[in-house]
């Protein structure tokens, strides 16, 4: 059992490092496209700022580690399978370079998993429905919403200003707003990974096991994320982002719009101010469809047709398909791991 537990942290900080370099483009694409920074500068910026986001509460952690299932069908091959099934869709959306939720690909994956082990009625769809499909429509709606009427009202206020000067301003201004979507990003996708851990971690221990580790190791409840498990995920996902995510910044950073700094200024507020109102009230939400949205919110402000609708249509695909696809790979992973350890 030990073992398994063992497997799972390491297979939730490898998740948790693959969100990282998977989700690095949501906070640096704009930033890196506009030329306002270098790319190894701007992963960097976006690291240093994830490790801080990702410390500064556990309201998602909690939501991830007790709304979902119980306890008790959380094994550990339930987790770990989870983890596989996020991990495995993660890396193919990568290679693919096309920007789809970790979020979500780990909600689903412990979907899959649960169901395999329990059965249907063991995972909580009303939570899923709740607290993942209900702000899968909500978030990416008003991350577009507050992007296009603050384009409109920046483009208002500098309408008398000088095209070279704004373009100078803007860039400094995108320089803040690019570290503080990483700020966000750390803030919510982080303690997904902190929260599937202490759901390991509880499970353990209701099984009996509190004996076979040291005590400071374990959570008092679903409620208490541990400080340890709060600073490795933090780590990881700032390890992860360091080291980049170049296929999908060219995708949300140059096939979507073209856009300028200001418009990345734009966009980049739009999303922080959505994905950190999600964090203060528990609620898990995708950061790549937040700053996606806010993206085309941008670009739909000058007209419909700046926004390449076709690349965002094969967007919305991988969005639609990331949970079905990633319970299904985490229900056949569960039913292999259940046949060598079960």
């Amino acid at each position: 059992m030990l073992s398994l537990l063992i497997a799972v942290i390491v297979a939730a900080l490898i998740f948790d490092f693959i969100n990282g370099f998977h989700d690095a483009a949501n906070a640096i694409a704009t930033s890196v496209s506009t030329g306002v920074l270098p790319i190894r500068t701007a992963v960097i910026l976006a690291a240093i700022f994830n490790f801080f986001g990702a410390i500064t509460g556990v309201k998602v952690a909690q939501t991830i580690a007790r709304d979902f299932t119980d306890p008790a069908h959380a094994t550990q091959i339930v987790v770990l399978s989870a983890l596989i099934g996020a991990s495995v869709w993660n890396l193919i959306t990568w290679w693919r370079g096309i920007p789809s939720s970790s979020s979500h690909a780990l909600i689903g994956g412990l979907a899959g998993a649960v169901v395999a082990q329990a059965g249907f009625g063991a995972f909580k769809w009303e939570a899923l429905g709740s607290k993942v499909i209900l702000p899968l429509v909500v978030s990416p709606l008003l991350g577009f919403i507050i992007a296009f009427f603050a384009m409109i009202g920046l483009l208002w206020l500098v309408r008398k200003s000088r095209p070279a000067t704004v373009n100078k301003r803007s860039r400094y201004m995108q320089l803040g707003s690019a570290c503080a979507m990483a700020f966000s990003h750390g803030s919510n996708d982080a303690q997904k990974v902190m929260g599937i851990i202490t759901l390991a971690l509880v499970s353990f221990a209701a099984a009996g096991h509190q004996g076979d580790v040291p005590e400071w190791l374990l959570p008092v409840d679903d409620k208490h994320i541990p400080a340890w498990v709060i600073l490795s995920c933090a780590g990881a996902i700032a390890l992860g982002t360091a080291a980049g995510g170049k296929r999908i910044i060219k995708t949300m950073g140059s096939k979507i719009i073209r856009i300028t700094p200001l418009q990345g200024f734009a966009a980049e507020t739009a999303g922080t101010v959505t994905i950190l109102s999600a964090s203060a009230i528990g609620v898990p939400v995708s950061t790549t469809h937040c700053i996606n949205a806010a993206i085309m919110g941008v670009g739909a402000s000058k007209r419909l047709s700046a926004v390449r609708w076709g690349v965002a249509g094969s967007m919305f695909m991988a969005w639609v398909l990331t949970l079905p696809i990633s319970a299904a790979i985490a229900y056949l992973s569960f039913l292999g791991l259940n046949a060598v350890f079960g």
